[in-house]
């Protein structure tokens, strides 16, 4: 199996997935990064671990749709059996999601269905979760579809907010957990034990 890693900034939770792949928790290789930007330090993680990288900036495209087709071809030339998206902040297109259909996992800093959908990504999620009082928080590994942070949930790990919390403090913890949550769902994924009924996916022994 090969998975491709789309991102947009530091990489961190790339950083988990190479570490995963190395370590042999997870049965399957990176086949590319496809970065959003070149001066991302995801792309300096990329080149340190010997992944490929594709740069596919979408301002150099004149639509929404040719942006969408580019990414599809980098997909199909480097021959990716699914996708990761982490920490990547440009919606994917209609044809990806089609063609990809219960086969793009994306990782959000929250309880799905809460503190999520557009706007609600990095730190605009904690402070949201800090702002209204919530208790819990946490990380939700789920895969996409046409609407934001709306696909089938994988995986939940539950965080709790403190009374004292600043969105850095909380951002940071949750982040931990991201990096034991991605990987797990990643090896369920390369392992063929997701089995995705409607709004459902089971974990299959």
């Amino acid at each position: 199996m090969k998975f491709a890693v789309m991102a947009s900034g530091g990489g961190t939770d790339f950083q988990s997935l190479i570490d995963a792949v190395k370590a042999g928790q997870i049965d399957a290789e990176i086949c590319c990064l496809i970065a959003s930007k070149p001066d991302i330090y995801a792309v300096e993680r990329a080149k340190k671990a010997g992944i490929p990288v594709e740069i596919v900036q979408k301002k150099f495209f004149g639509s929404v749709e040719a942006f969408d087709r580019a990414i599809l071809a980098t997909l199909k030339r480097y021959l990716a059996d699914f996708v990761v998206l982490a920490g990547y902040l440009n919606i994917v297109g209609p044809q990806t999601i089609s063609a990809y259909e219960n086969k793009i996992i994306n990782i959000h800093p929250a309880l799905i269905p809460s503190f999520c959908g557009m706007g609600m990504y990095g730190s605009h999620v904690h402070e949201a979760v800090i702002a209204y009082g919530a208790k819990y928080s946490g990380a939700t590994v789920h895969f996409v579809n046409e609407e934001a942070d709306a696909g089938p949930i994988i995986l939940q790990e539950v965080v709790p907010v403190l009374e004292d919390d600043t969105p850095e403090d909380l951002a940071a913890r949750v982040l931990k957990t991201e990096h034991q949550l991605l990987p797990r769902a990643v090896a369920l994924m390369a392992g063929g034990k997701l089995r995705v009924e409607g709004r459902i996916v089971k974990i299959l022994e």
